[in-house]
């Protein structure tokens, strides 16, 4: 069975160890103009491009619990000092312009874990002040069916290994049924939406938390790779719609 592994950037150190693909950008995607991902947030963590996430409300982001800790090695989940991460918005560019604003507190699913329930909130010290490139995104209203096209953003890098975009880069997968998800990468749960790609196209390592969106709602948090990114295999992420309850019980929507 192919290596499944989340697209976390750490320090800038993949984590990935599977064979080099020869995709360009996000993978095989292209560079976003400005204003036209105005929910796409960069979150760092000791001033350093970390994962993605998706700007909720004034006060909160959308991201993936694995962007916001990590394994102790006796299997407990320990949360990051919020006091690391910070969050730009407004850029499409990872090194300036825009907005940084400080974390506040974290909040991870309680029952994250195999890469399942893969979904966590970030509340901001200070409220964002909303423009034209600094926007919200509504969670996703309806269950997105097999076959429609969805769109992704991030800042992973450009092929398996490769280097790190300065610019968000952006690319349309589509969504596959949950039994195909279960056929390609052995997972059969309605908390995951797969979303296939052609060959050196998909997620990579930095893009982890972003959003992928369909009719301007965000509804899927980028997840893992199977096989490394660009690989044959779908890309993994959360499900919003099946997780918009614990999302509003947990922010100020």
């Amino acid at each position: 069975m192919e290596k499944i592994t989340f697209f976390i950037i750490l320090s800038v150190i993949s984590f990935i160890s599977t064979n080099a693909s020869s995709a360009t950008r996000v993978v095989g995607g292209e560079i976003a103009e400005e204003g036209q991902f105005p929910y796409q947030i960069s979150m760092r963590r000791n001033g350093l491009h970390y994962c993605g996430g998706s700007i909720l409300t004034k006060n909160f982001v959308l991201t993936a619990a694995h962007c916001v800790g990590s394994d102790d090695g006796n299997g407990t989940f320990i949360l990051h000092d919020p006091k690391t991460l910070t969050v730009r918005a407004g850029s499409i560019d990872r090194f300036m312009g825009g907005v940084l604003v400080r974390v506040g507190e974290i909040v991870a699913h309680e029952n994250y874990g195999k890469f399942l329930n893969d979904v966590a909130l970030l509340r901001l010290e200070e409220p964002l002040i909303f423009s034209k490139f600094i926007q919200p995104i509504p969670l996703a209203s309806i269950d997105v069916q097999p076959g429609e096209n969805v769109t992704i953003s991030g800042w992973g890098r450009l092929e398996q290994g490769g280097d790190i975009p300065r610019h968000l880069q952006w690319n349309t997968l589509t969504v596959i049924s949950r039994s195909e998800c279960k056929t390609q990468i052995g997972f059969n749960t309605d908390a995951l939406v797969c979303l296939a790609h052609a060959i050196d196209n998909g997620a990579c390592n930095g893009d982890s938390g972003g959003p992928a969106t369909y009719n301007g709602e965000v509804i899927g948090i980028a997840g893992f790779v199977h096989g490394g990114c660009g690989s044959k295999y779908p890309d993994g992420y959360a499900k919003v719609y099946y997780h918009v309850d614990w999302i509003k019980k947990h922010s100020d929507l």
